[in-house]
């Protein structure tokens, strides 16, 4: 059985601290507020974000390998959009979500791994 992929359902935790890992990232932040509004095709989503494609391409990977973008074959293209409608709602959410914060604290710096 060459060629396919198993895909299983992660648990809650998990779910959760790959969304995390997801928004880690502000370009990622910015590819999925984007890809909330609509699908896109990534030479669309480059310019959009004024980052190269292979930029756009390495954090694409990184939200597909979290599960929380696919990509739709359209033709010769690849469009991508995100893996669950529910996702728009819980980036709402989090997008309008008041957070209190220290004017003199910073958060922490990332990890510098690009990915999930």
């Amino acid at each position: 059985m060459y060629g396919r992929r198993v895909l299983t359902v992660a648990s809650e935790v998990e779910v959760l601290a790959r969304f995390g890992r997801a928004l880690a990232d502000p370009i990622r932040c910015r590819l999925l507020l984007a890809l909330r509004e609509a699908p896109a095709h990534p030479s669309d989503l480059a310019e959009r974000l004024d980052i190269s494609r292979t930029r756009l391409s390495n954090h694409l990977a990184c939200l597909r390998d979290c599960g929380l973008v696919i990509g739709v074959p359209v033709g010769r293209r690849t469009r991508y959009e995100l893996a669950d409608p529910r996702l728009a709602h819980a980036l709402d959410d989090l997008r309008t979500a008041v957070v209190a914060v220290e004017t003199d604290r910073t958060c922490t710096e990332a990890d510098e791994k690009e990915c999930c």
